[in-house]
């Protein structure tokens, strides 16, 4: 197997959605025995940065951001989801929770956000896309 670089790498991580990339960063941290420090912001970046100035009215309909408004009843099963969409730590998912209205993810494709949305709202939150 030929070694990729890391241009090559971060060029396969840009066409991952973000829930693929979510798994790939579980895959992992269990495989090496170390945690992401912030895999959230690294995988925001690239979405962020690509809507620059190039086409922003096509990124605009392919990119969604998923609001969570509020968590319901069931907070702590929301908290679960915010974790699994995102790989935030404990802490800082709840703090998302309880600041809530918040962005989960930004920037996602129209099928991440939709399935992101519907696992939230499986969980009792009331959720928006933007």
């Amino acid at each position: 197997m030929a070694k990729l670089s890391t241009d090559e790498l971060i060029e396969q991580f840009k066409g991952l959605t973000l829930i693929e990339l979510n798994e790939f960063v579980k895959a992992f941290e269990e495989t090496f025995e170390v945690t992401a420090a912030a895999p959230a912001a690294v995988a925001v970046a690239p979405a962020a940065g690509g809507a620059g100035g190039d086409a922003p009215a096509e990124e605009e309909k392919d990119e969604f951001d998923v609001i969570l408004e509020s968590a319901g009843d069931k907070k702590i099963q929301v908290i679960k989801e915010v974790r699994a969409l995102t790989s935030l730590g404990l802490k800082e998912a709840k703090d998302l929770v309880d600041g809530a209205p918040k962005p989960v993810l930004e920037g996602a494709n129209k099928e991440t956000a939709e399935k992101a949305k519907a696992a939230l709202e499986g969980a009792g939150a009331t959720v928006t896309l933007k």
